[in-house]
């Protein structure tokens, strides 16, 4: 099974605790597989912390899509080339769209979407919106917070 992440570009730290414990919680339930952007903070946030179970959990794969090839190696220097992927289809698209096509990529590749959503407005609410629209499993780091209150 597959995951991929979606969320805000500027984020609270706080959610990295709720957000290791929905990984752990999807690796148990046998997602192996996990798709994740590199565009904000909750990309960034998202990546390190797949990156501590993999050392625990060897059996899971992570994959930073990329939404534009780099232009210089350089460019990508905080993922591996292992780390990485580029969506066959997405060398045709224009880079306006780029993001956009990626994301939707990611959906459909993915049995779960994991979010941070504090609010409607933005591209992360409406891909969460896409998700569900495809039957897609959407877990919501926010709404996790408040259940526990």
């Amino acid at each position: 099974m597959a995951c991929s992440f979606f969320g805000h570009r500027y984020i609270d730290e706080a959610i990295a605790a709720p957000l290791k414990n929905a990984l752990t919680n999807l690796i148990a339930n046998n997602v192996d597989t996990f798709l994740v952007g590199h565009q904000g903070d909750f990309d960034r946030l998202v990546l390190r912390t797949l990156r501590q179970p993999k050392k625990e959990f060897p059996q899971i794969r992570y994959r930073v899509v990329l939404a534009y090839l780099p232009a210089a190696p350089a460019a990508y220097c905080a993922y591996t080339e292992e780390e990485t992927v580029f969506p066959e289809g997405l060398e045709t698209v224009p880079p306006r769209y780029a993001i956009s096509w990626r994301n939707r990529w990611m959906i459909r590749q993915s049995d779960v979407v994991v979010t941070y959503i504090t609010h409607s407005q933005g591209s992360a609410a409406q891909f969460a919106k896409l998700a569900k629209r495809m039957n897609k499993q959407v877990i919501n780091i926010p709404d996790s917070l408040q259940s526990r209150k």
